[in-house]
């Protein structure tokens, strides 16, 4: 009986020896696992890192890239969007970004091509047609222009003052595209906030 007994407790020690070692070795992984991100919950002031989030870079870069345009820095703004493109893929706002930023750049006929891609991506944002458009009128190609600024003008519900000026120039230059009092007008582009450009005549 006495040996019978000795066995029982031996047998609850040892369980509880075990149970012990399983809590103290799943208590030193979690608090491992806290400490090297910089707890579950970070505090603001907290020393430690976040951990490493690469959606979230993907979406820095394309803001990068939109803020690099608008102070102009269109050759800084390509490296932006070229990184984001690593990280997305070659997505209808990058390959938009990839063309502002060429049309910045005046390199037309790059920048016309990567608009087109955008737009067989997503063929519902305006300013896309709108920087396809201005892109077509540097280019001689009016009436072409004045079709994609209107589809430009419809998508936007004509809430963008520059995409409805940009259309009505259009109209304007193909209506006396043939008239001699055309020939010494010159043409500018004004970059806008948002990454649309908006053509206007100089004075």
């Amino acid at each position: 009986m006495a040996f019978h007994s000795w066995g029982i407790w031996e047998i609850k020690a040892n369980y509880w020896q075990k149970t012990q070692t399983l809590l103290f070795a799943s208590a030193l992984s979690f608090g491992l696992a806290a400490c090297t991100a910089g707890g579950l919950s970070r505090e603001p002031d907290s020393p430690y890192a976040p951990g490493l989030d690469t959606r979230k870079e993907a979406v820095d870069g394309l803001e990068v890239g939109h803020r690099l345009i608008d102070a102009g820095q269109y050759e800084l703004a390509l490296e932006a969007f070229n990184r984001a493109a690593l990280e997305n893929g070659m997505t209808a706002e990058i390959l938009s970004g990839l063309g502002t930023a060429n049309l910045g750049l005046g390199r037309l006929g790059q920048a016309e091509t990567l608009l087109r891609r955008a737009i067989e991506q997503d063929e519902t944002r305006p300013e896309i047609w709108n920087n396809l458009g201005v892109v077509l009128m540097e280019e001689g190609k009016t009436a072409e222009s004045v079709q994609v600024f209107r589809t430009a003008y419809a998508l936007d519900d004509g809430k963008s003052d520059s995409i409805r000026d940009n259309l009505r120039l259009a109209i304007e230059k193909s209506e006396i595209s043939d008239n001699n009092d055309i020939q010494g007008e010159e043409y500018k582009l004004v970059r806008r906030g948002g990454g649309d450009f908006l053509i206007q005549t100089t004075p």
